[in-house]
């Protein structure tokens, strides 16, 4: 079993900023909230030095050794007023979550979009989001080879379609179909088949209705069928040419008729940003 974490020990040498970053990889959310912890520390420590500067005079027994005393009960002082509940660390973790996309709940804007009463909205597994990322990394490198489209785009895609593999279409048995971007059967499929409920949005209302999904052996063949898709079908051939931008790639999605939710191009840009800072991280 691995130690936890040494919260007491500020990430300010080469080996602290390393575990950290390596942690930030497994555990996003978790590094975020040590990085907030050490922050809060630190300004605990600069507001008791600042108290100590405003109500002691220094005296002739004052010398470099009891300022070191003093500086290292301040620090252990800081360190036990850090990570309280409802504290100065709470609001900056939940600052920083936000800003990575790993918040439990939207940010206001100006014009707040209105989920489909009929869908849940995507949410990110703490802990599971960058173990998706490199779970699936090699499949996606293959298909951005082949595509063009950079393999964090086509993760986020698949991510956003499957609820970062929680929402996965499976057989009636409950085993899985691989299918991670949500691809349908048409007549022209001659593979396996895993019929399912799904939401679509016809004339501004979401119907539900079983549809018939394509069903593969593994999620290399997943990433491997959406490759061709993208690159086979006429309706997809401008999506292409925007495989370098997340916004303008998500919006030919939609532009295309990839999905019906008149939301799906913000939803699914949003999730790109985030599974590309999580592929950075990793490497």
């Amino acid at each position: 079993m691995n130690a936890p974490p040494n919260t007491s020990r500020l990430a300010g040498d080469a080996q602290s900023l390393a575990a950290l970053r390596t942690r930030a990889a497994t555990d996003p959310k978790g590094a975020v909230r040590e990085v907030a912890k050490q922050f809060e520390a630190l300004f605990m420590q600069e507001l008791m030095k600042s108290m100590r500067a405003a109500t002691l005079a220094s005296g002739m027994l004052e010398n470099e050794g009891s300022r070191l005393g003093t500086d290292m009960l301040d620090q252990q002082f800081a360190t036990q007023m850090t990570g309280l509940p409802g504290g100065l660390s709470d609001a900056i973790a939940r600052q920083l979550e936000r800003q990575m996309g790993m918040a439990p709940g939207p940010l206001a804007t100006a014009r707040p979009a209105a989920p489909l009463p009929a869908e849940r909205p995507t949410r990110i597994p703490d802990k599971s989001a960058a173990a998706f990322v490199q779970q699936h990394l090699q499949a996606a490198q293959a298909a951005e080879a082949r595509t063009g489209i950079q393999a964090g785009f086509m993760i986020g895609q698949a991510a956003h379609e499957s609820g970062w593999g929680r929402r996965e279409i499976r057989h009636a048995d409950g085993s899985p179909s691989y299918n991670l971007f949500g691809i349908k059967a048409g007549a022209d499929w001659k593979g396996p088949v895993a019929q399912t409920l799904t939401t679509e949005v016809i004339d501004g209302r979401a119907v539900k209705s079983v549809a018939r999904f394509r069903a593969y052996g593994s999620y290399a063949e997943s990433f491997a069928d959406y490759a061709k898709l993208m690159t086979s079908s006429p309706r997809y051939q401008a999506v292409l040419a925007q495989g370098r931008d997340a916004g303008a790639f998500a919006s030919g999605l939609q532009r295309a008729g990839y999905a019906t939710d008149p939301d799906y191009a913000d939803k699914l840009t949003r999730v790109i940003n985030t599974a590309l800072r999580l592929q950075r991280a990793s490497t």
